[in-house]
């Protein structure tokens, strides 16, 4: 079966919650890295898959299982929930502790020593990549999306789905740049240290990003987010949303900029230029609140006219009572003028 195709990790995808703590990236859910990156902050979430020929700079945490590819090097310690696997030619400069089994390749170096409290096999496991979708894309190949649905929740261990930490690869991620070649997508309450370099760039809610954003297609700062530096783009359209501040200059193709955002530098746009402003409802509940009361008030006079008109009839019919008894009245002495005539 031919594997050749588009990179399975196509974006620089940050979960919601992410944080950088001193020297180490903060992940409650798993973290997934392409080969040939270069991560210099140590990694710390649930299930840790490492591609082939990554450089991780600080130590790894995985309260699950951990997967370090071939030709990996972890400058630090190797700290392991459960299962590792560990493939040929890996070096750890520090110790690697595992909870579980290791399954272990050739020539791997650890400086310090390792412990298992599991079975320890030594061979050259799989890449974690490459198992993961030679199974899932035989699965869907001959129509088993149920069992491939299973195996993807049992990788997950049948916890809640977590969105992962995806690096792409050949991407650089370090205190000072995170650059890489795809989109790159932060979700909310995050806390970055570094400029974010892309394709295009959308920042969520309520972050704090500690550096600036450069991309060559759009970029979208979210609500009441924090950016410590400039926002640049070549030719897309920068979005400022409510409540977010930049502190510092945009530059972008075109501009929109919500009324309630605060910009601390220049606003520079080579096409248009748009504020966006909240839209007040409140006005237009009172024509109707008058309306309403016009019709009340329309209602009554209907009332009162109706009111009105019974009692005119009622003065007529009086009236008409009268002028017939006066008319009875009338009649008699003529009747009794003709009796003596009579």
């Amino acid at each position: 079966m031919s594997l050749r195709g588009g990179d399975p990790i196509d974006k620089l995808a940050v979960p919601s919650g992410t944080t950088v703590e001193e020297h180490d990236l903060v992940i409650d859910g798993d973290v997934l890295v392409g080969s040939q990156s270069t991560v210099e902050f140590g990694l710390r979430g649930r299930n840790v898959a490492i591609g082939e020929r990554v450089s991780v700079g600080g130590d790894i945490e995985a309260e699950g299982d951990c997967r370090l590819d071939t030709w990996c090097s972890v400058d630090g310690n190797v700290l392991v929930g459960e299962d590792a696997y560990i493939g040929e030619r890996v070096t750890v400069t520090g110790q690697l502790m595992v909870s579980g089994d290791l399954d272990i390749g050739d020539d791997v170096t650890i400086e310090e020593g390792f412990e298992a409290n599991g079975w320890i096999v030594i061979r050259n496991p799989v890449p974690t990549l490459v198992f993961y979708f030679i199974v899932l894309s035989q699965l869907l190949r001959i129509g088993e999306t149920d069992a491939a649905d299973e195996l993807a929740t049992a990788l997950a261990d049948g916890d809640d789905v977590r969105d992962p930490l995806l690096v792409p690869r050949g991407a650089e991620i370090s205190d000072d740049a995170w650059r890489v070649s795809t989109p790159a997508t932060v979700g909310d309450d995050c806390r970055l240290h570094g400029n974010i370099r892309a394709e295009s760039i959308r920042v969520g809610e309520r972050n704090e990003v500690f550096g600036s954003l450069r991309a060559r297609e759009g970029i979208t700062v979210g609500a009441d987010t924090v950016i410590h530096g400039d926002v640049t783009t070549r030719g897309g359209t920068v979005t400022v949303e409510a409540g977010a501040r930049v502190l510092g200059d945009i530059s972008a193709g075109d501009l929109v900029v919500h009324e309630d955002a605060e910009i601390d530098g220049t606003l520079r746009a080579r096409g248009e230029m748009k504020l966006v402003q909240e839209v007040d409802r409140e006005p237009s509940n009172t024509p109707s609140s008058e309306s309403e009361d016009d019709e009340e008030a329309s209602a009554g006079d209907e009332e009162e006219t109706s009111d009105g008109d019974d009692s005119e009839s009622e003065t007529t019919e009086a009236e008409s009572d009268g002028a017939a008894g006066a008319t009875d009245e009338n009649a008699t002495p003529t009747a009794d003028a003709d009796a003596e005539a009579t």
